[in-house]
């Protein structure tokens, strides 16, 4: 089974930066995230059947403060051939935060799961799927938009099957 642990990022569809953002890349193939922002923490590829990962997370999560994070920076990276995904993103990742990501992670290769990705702090914005485009474009009119610096606590977490339904959820103290 495939499943991910998500750390929920609140930010709106019709912030005026994502408008602009949407705008510049007006006639560009992209299947734009509409809603549902999050933090990937741990994608995992397999996770054993039978084996319930709630309990687990439960010790992790419940004694973890909420992360806060800055973000300032609009990027893409390459996603297999001619795909790119636009993201959103921190300069400075906070050390808890990259120490919890850790743990967890840590905790699900324990049980036998499968982590084939490593771990890259982004919020996906939107998957381009457009031949015209490459990264180092995507880049330059990336960089045209006016991102303001923004903090967030982050404090919802959820443990979901992919394409499926929540399989635990917490809400960290700050």
């Amino acid at each position: 089974m495939k499943s991910y642990l998500e750390i929920k990022v609140p930010i709106s569809f019709d912030e005026y930066w994502f408008r602009e953002l949407r705008d510049l890349l007006d006639g560009v193939d992209i299947r734009w995230q509409r809603g549902y922002y999050h933090i990937t923490m741990a994608f995992l590829d397999f996770a054993p059947d039978g084996v319930n990962m709630v309990p687990g997370l439960d010790e992790i999560l419940n004694d973890a403060m909420a992360p806060t994070i800055t973000f300032d920076t609009l990027d893409a990276f390459a996603s297999g051939a001619h795909r790119q995904v636009i993201h959103l993103t921190t300069s400075n990742a906070p050390d808890d935060f990259l120490e919890l990501v850790e743990d967890v992670r840590r905790y699900f290769k324990s049980k036998g799961c499968v982590i084939q990705s490593d771990f890259r702090l982004h919020v996906t914005l939107g998957r381009v799927q457009d031949s015209r485009m490459n990264v180092r474009k995507l880049k330059d009119i990336i960089s045209q938009v006016d991102l303001p610096t923004f903090t967030m606590e982050l404090t919802e977490l959820e443990y979901r099957i992919f394409r499926g339904k929540t399989l635990g959820q917490w809400k960290l103290m700050y």
